[in-house]
């Protein structure tokens, strides 16, 4: 057994709904993992008779918090982060697509996750959804990577077979043929997942989208994750191809990709009806407010989709998202809100940030807190990490007043130690 003593901050459920307490936390806690597994979480003086023989790791003026789960983002995309020009469509024409290109090759493919992971872990990430290229090599590097650091990932590769450079479409066949081979080989095996990919619907004929509710309805333990109303020029171009529908989200509706393990990346002009549609499937949105604003697609109503029933994690969405900073993505969470007129509760960020992000995939019973019998992903974020922390933290008021200067001043600083299914991953 393993035991860390620190402060101990974890959500039990969603602010915003809970009757009962919807967070835990202990000013002097301990933290006991066996076998990767979360045997017990609570205070130091209700647990230290259950320590017995097991020496105890303290970290003195640092809080130990879930890890992060982060909702969308695209894992070929890490080299052009921070590429300057225009809007989706264009971005994706400028940047995306050249650099999606080498994924092609497997031993750049191996290069890049083994970086991808890197950052994530380094930032606190320890599960995400993630998107890969077209190519199956790009899925299957990832997946041989995290499987390598036992992380819960779930990842497919892109569905492509229009409006896409020659290099990167598909066809129905082979899409189909790829994504059997890498669920009979990848999904289920240690914390991997596979999740079918289409990247969104002007990229994919109806074929290719029937194929793709066809396979997920044939392996109901898959995910599925694609883009929904991100920009207006995307909506509109996607209201010519498909004018039989009654709007985006029912593109998805006609051919089976609206479930209770779909997660749909952005929905940030979705309106009552569709998150309705959404909240009644189990479906999920990613939100992803550092992408929102660098392609100036819009801002998310999480109150909306909140109020609705729909559930909604956190994602980075890199490339066209800032950070691999969970933390930074919070921050500009909130800032999204303030533009809405709204103001997003540090406890509600946290909950979005690991809990919300968990059940957002289905995955809340596995990861998402440090509740007993939960696999054991956690942080130990150092409220010190800079300066400017180390000058306001004392003068926190609350812990409330400590988590949202983590999502305005944080970044990947804080992070001093990850772990996965109790085994450090990364130090700072």
């Amino acid at each position: 057994m393993q035991a860390y003593r620190a402060a101990i901050f974890h959500p039990l459920d969603d602010p915003t709904t809970a009757e009962g307490p919807a967070h835990a936390f202990h000013a002097d806690g301990l933290l006991l993992v066996e076998d990767g597994v979360v045997v017990a979480c609570g205070a130091y003086a209700d647990l230290a008779d259950r320590l017995a023989d097991t020496p105890v790791e303290a970290f003195p003026g640092r809080l130990i918090t879930p890890g992060f789960v982060d909702t969308h983002i695209h894992f070929p995309q890490a080299d052009i982060i921070a590429a300057h020009g225009a809007q989706l469509l264009d971005w994706l024409e400028q940047h995306t697509f050249p650099a999606e290109a080498a994924f092609a090759d497997p031993a750049h493919a191996a290069d890049a996750a083994a970086f991808f992971l890197g950052q994530l872990l380094r930032n606190g990430t320890t599960s995400a959804l993630v998107f890969g290229s077209v190519h199956k090599a790009s899925v299957e590097a990832l997946f041989e990577a995290a499987l390598a650091r036992n992380m819960r990932l779930i990842a497919g590769k892109v569905l492509m077979d229009r409006h896409a450079p020659p290099g990167l479409c598909d066809t129905v066949e082979t899409s189909r043929a790829d994504m059997l081979d890498l669920i009979a080989r990848w999904h289920g095996r240690g914390r991997l997942g596979y999740a079918v990919t289409p990247r969104f619907a002007i990229s994919c004929s109806d074929a290719q989208l029937a194929m793709a509710g066809e396979v997920l309805a044939q392996h109901p333990g898959v995910w599925l994750q694609t883009h929904l109303s991100e920009n207006p020029r995307e909506i509109a171009e996607t209201a010519a191809l498909f004018p039989e529908t009654a709007d985006y989200l029912n593109v998805y509706e006609r051919f089976g990709l609206v479930g209770d393990r779909s997660v749909f990346a952005h929905g940030v002009h979705l309106h009552g009806d569709e998150f309705e549609r959404l909240a009644k499937a189990g479906s999920a949105i990613a939100f992803c407010p550092s992408s929102n604003l660098f392609l100036g697609s819009g801002l998310f109503d999480l109150k909306g989709a909140c109020d609705h029933g729909v559930k909604v994690g956190i994602g980075t969405d890199v490339g066209a998202g800032t950070s691999f900073s969970v933390l930074h993505t919070l921050g500009e969470a909130y800032k999204v809100g303030q533009l809405r007129g709204t103001s997003l509760d540090p406890f509600h960020a946290f909950y979005l940030a690991t809990l919300g992000g968990a059940r957002a995939l289905n995955l809340g019973d596995k990861i998402g807190n440090l509740e007993a019998g939960k696999e054991a992903d956690f942080l130990v974020l150092d409220l010190a990490a800079t300066p400017l922390l180390a000058r306001r933290m004392p003068l926190a008021a609350s812990l409330e007043d400590k988590l949202f200067a983590l999502t305005v001043l944080g970044d990947d600083r804080v992070v001093e130690r990850t772990y996965v299914a109790g085994v450090e991953r990364h130090r700072r």
